[in-house]
């Protein structure tokens, strides 16, 4: 049997900042760096004796099981965990099983990773908190880099949008309150970054210059409308 560790316990007492990441592949092991780099404990869990070697210096704990065994689930201390993350992408049973034990076992937040809409639909209907698609969200994203004059583009909900770009000539010298832009381009500048500078947050009384980056928020075509303004 693994060996059990005592996060999940720890996570109930800290506020909740430890997570376990099932599946270490690119998306499982880039979602535990990242997780590790804001100070959060990571218990990682793979199948595979080579990648719980190269991660374990990398992440809080990381031990070989199989996830798809309540029992050893159980002995790790899962249910101790608030949330948990599945990133098993190429077994579809494994990764489905998996989620379903998660949810079984009590854990409140589970995250898993989906390679279809069909697979996705089917871990909805498992009652699992949170689908990612990652591999469909990083294409649309880079479709949109691509045919754009984008810096960045993040897409929340089929209606909501945020581009990172810069500001069009006609936004320049000017309080914002007096460019119109939410009136005719259906965007919201809500930050801008002057050079050398950090993000601010963005007001009526903001003054665009040139060399300036924004952050605009509406609709997605609206947003890759402005981000083509010139």
């Amino acid at each position: 049997m693994p060996e059990r560790f005592s996060l999940g316990r720890q996570n109930a007492s800290r506020g909740g900042d430890s997570v376990a990441i099932i599946g270490l592949g690119r998306f499982g092991s880039a979602v535990a760096l990242e997780l590790m780099a804001s100070d959060v404990e990571v218990l990682g869990i793979d199948s595979s004796e080579r990648i719980v070697q190269e991660m374990s210096t990398k992440v809080t704990h990381c031990v070989r099981a199989d996830s798809t065994r309540e029992d050893a689930l159980r002995q790790l201390g899962i249910h101790e965990f608030t949330r948990a993350v599945v990133g098993i992408g190429t077994h579809i049973e494994a990764n489905m099983l998996t989620a379903s034990l998660l949810k079984t076992l009590g854990v409140g937040n589970v995250w898993a990773k989906a390679i279809s809409e069909a697979h996705g639909r089917i871990l909805n209907q498992l009652g699992i908190d949170h689908v990612v698609y990652p591999e469909n969200d990083m294409g649309r994203r880079v479709a949109h880099l691509v045919m754009g004059c984008m810096l960045d583009f993040i897409q929340f909900e089929p209606d909501y949008a945020m581009v990172k770009t810069a500001p069009p000539a006609m936004l320049l010298g000017k309080p914002l309150s007096e460019t119109g832009v939410r009136r005719r381009h259906g965007v919201t500048i809500v930050g801008v970054k002057r050079p050398g500078s950090a993000f601010t947050h963005a007001t009526g009384d903001t003054v665009l210059e040139s060399g300036d980056v924004v952050i605009a928020s509406g609709l997605p075509r609206a947003v890759e409308r402005f981000s083509e303004l010139r």
